[in-house]
């Protein structure tokens, strides 16, 4: 399977007083805010890293979905929290938090599982940063 999904960013002015809009293909975002504040403060609108955050999240969440399914269970319940964190000027690590109810899985199982999952994502394949992961099961 091969795609091509498209974003695009639109900036006017310098970089504090500047700001500029974040728009998805599907149009989730459509020109979102995007300026200093949201970036490195708490104004409204979205920014980089928080992006990255939910792509990961997702990402990691759908691929635990695949190999829970392949390997015979029904998640009844995954929530994933990705945290990002950016230290003078990099991205220093993502945590990935994972809280799921899976009938019938050991909880090593569902450790080792969510682990495989971390590691093939191509969310994290793509991300040069330390990844770190925690997991509960209900």
């Amino acid at each position: 399977m091969k795609f091509t999904r498209r974003a695009n960013a639109n900036w006017k002015g310098t970089g504090m007083e500047g700001k500029g809009t974040i728009s998805t293909q599907s149009t989730t975002l459509d020109n979102a805010q995007l300026s200093f504040k949201t970036r490195f403060e708490q104004g409204v609108g979205t920014n980089p890293e928080e992006l990255i955050a939910a792509a990961h999240s997702g990402c990691f969440t759908m691929q635990l979905s695949f190999l829970l399914s392949e390997a015979g269970y029904v998640p009844e319940d995954l929530d994933t929290t990705a945290k990002v964190t950016f230290e003078d000027g990099t991205i220093t690590l993502i945590q990935l938090e994972l809280t799921g109810k899976v009938p019938g899985i050991s909880a090593e199982d569902f450790q080792q599982t969510a682990q495989k999952a971390k590691e093939i994502c191509p969310i994290s394949k793509l991300l040069n940063t330390e990844i770190t992961l925690s997991v509960t099961l209900n």
